[in-house]
């Protein structure tokens, strides 16, 4: 019977990924009972919720998933609108929907919902994709990352534009086009740096950026310091980092953390915490741990059988490398604060859910 129950769940699980995920997974709770003992209990149940969506979902065969992906992209559009017109604030932010029960992100859905949708459109014209479809590619990631802006939330629609980015890439977006980019970019960085204060004035009075989120770049790049301010949460964050040295304070013992001088420990700064704790020895096993689950994800994503599960998996992936990558960024203040979480690692219900999900999508094209 136990054997029974056993094959049922492991059926449609990647065992190689699921090991992985999990010690990522308990590795979190360890650190996040370090930032705040209460929130490892709730987030255990988190986890908890977010393995049966991951398992519920695995179970899927991708073509039913395929099927889905244009009805979840025209909801969650629909819901990013709603969120513009009538929905809930909180600290200067507008992103949730109030529907009585509980509150909802929808910009969270768009994170699944998005390449979902572009994959689905490219497996439709596969093998004949013209330069007009690239452009209606292009129109469909436009209108979730603008929406989701305009709430505002920088972070997340940085992070949707990724994900969609990643389906255009994989689906032969012109290399030359790419390249040209590239070389532009390059070329007229020092034009942008030296004129970047009538650049970002420019950009405020149009209402493409924020006061906040302009005093962020200036941090960056050495403009104004403002440790009280703007500046504090990087610089805490850096501090944390640089006093784990090689092996860490150890567990519970990092003074940034138990003394409050760090921001945000339990959510988007607890790679500072984990560092400050680990050091550098630690930092090198989760390192590898997010390499291990990315390398499993671009193997299952090179196995695909069709485009649309290649496309959908090789974007899932990428897109977890861009979360790790701008987290640990951020906090080592090499890249601006943005509000990007740590996946796996950091606290919070929605994103590990989210999260899960799409690593049941990855199962269920590699298990199916």
């Amino acid at each position: 019977m136990i054997n029974q129950i056993f094959d049922i769940i492991s059926k449609r699980i990647d065992a190689f990924l699921m090991a992985c995920l999990f010690l990522t997974l308990i590795l979190g709770l360890f650190v996040i009972y370090s930032a705040s003992a209460p929130y490892m209990y709730k987030q255990a149940i988190n986890i908890a919720v977010a393995l049966i969506c991951m398992w519920t979902v695995a179970n899927i065969a991708p073509h039913h998933l395929q099927r889905l992906a244009l009805p979840l992209y025209v909801l969650g559009v629909i819901l990013l609108i709603a969120v513009e017109l009538f929905g809930y604030s909180s600290k200067g932010a507008q992103r949730w929907l109030n529907i009585g029960f509980t509150k909802i992100q929808p910009s969270e859905l768009m994170r699944i919902a998005l390449p979902m949708m572009l994959a689905w459109y490219f497996a439709k014209v596969e093998g004949k994709a013209s330069p007009r479809d690239f452009i209606v590619a292009g129109l469909l990631l436009f209108v979730p990352v603008v929406l989701i802006k305009m709430q505002p939330d920088l972070g997340t629609s940085i992070m949707i534009f990724a994900s969609g980015f990643y389906i255009l890439y994989l689906a032969g977006l012109n290399w030359k086009l790419l390249t040209g980019s590239v070389t532009s970019l390059a070329v007229i960085t020092p034009v942008v740096y030296h004129f970047r204060q009538p650049l970002l004035d420019m950009l405020i009075n149009h209402g493409l950026l924020h006061d906040y989120q302009r005093k962020r770049i200036e941090i960056l790049l050495g403009d104004i310091q403002d440790p009280l301010g703007a500046g504090y949460n990087t610089m805490q964050s850096v501090i944390a980092v640089g006093s784990g040295g090689v092996d860490g304070k150890g567990w519970l013992n990092g003074t940034q953390t138990q003394l409050d001088f760090l921001p945000e420990h339990h959510t988007d700064f607890i790679f500072a915490v984990f560092s400050e704790e680990f050091g550098f020895i630690g930092n090198l096993l989760l390192l590898s741990l997010f390499s291990l689950i990315i390398l499993r994800g671009l193997y299952i994503a090179s196995s695909a059988q069709n485009t649309f599960n290649r496309l959908l998996a090789g974007s899932i992936t990428l897109t977890f490398f861009t979360y790790v990558f701008v987290n640990m960024g951020m906090v080592s203040g090499i890249l601006p604060v943005v509000g990007v979480p740590l996946p796996l690692i950091s606290y919070g219900g929605t994103s590990m859910v989210t999260l899960a999900i799409s690593f049941g999508i990855l199962m269920s094209i590699h298990t199916h």
